[in-house]
């Protein structure tokens, strides 16, 4: 068949001559990532954090994003999980990071709104256990 025949349709390959553009592939795609790399790079950019932002920089700090954000939000299932509930909600979240350490010491000084508070009771305010009161025993000396 050649060019002029009816039955050859002329697509993008008869206008590019034959040359078929290859789809762009995301950085996040490229370093197999589910956070933006891209749009991390344009914050470090933009930001003025630095002078220069290399290309691996992004990555890392996605990295480093998706970790802490799968890590929490596993917590924070299983919180849910235990108080019997399909949703995780802020309470679950607080109780996640409160009872890990090392999100502790990341998140010490974050406020949850609607979060409540960590159960917790002073045991000075606790009532006093009563000591057995057993006969005492006499001394008896010869």
């Amino acid at each position: 068949m050649d060019a002029t025949s009816p039955k050859m349709k002329k697509g993008a390959g008869g206008r590019n001559g034959g040359v078929v553009k290859s789809k762009s592939i995301s950085k996040s795609v490229k370093a197999g990532l589910q956070f933006p790399v891209g749009r991390l790079s344009r914050y470090l950019k933009k930001g003025r954090y630095a002078d220069r932002v290399g290309a691996g920089a992004p990555v890392f700090a996605a990295a480093v994003l998706e970790y802490l954000a799968a890590e929490l939000l596993e917590l924070a299932g299983n919180a849910a999980r235990d108080n019997k509930k399909k949703t995780i909600i802020p309470r679950h979240v607080l109780l996640a990071i409160k009872n890990d350490e090392e999100l502790w010491k990341l998140l010490n000084g974050v406020t949850i709104s609607s979060a409540g508070v960590m159960p917790n009771i002073w045991s000075e305010l606790l009532p006093k256990k009563k000591a057995d009161k057993s006969p005492k025993e006499s001394k008896v000396t010869v």
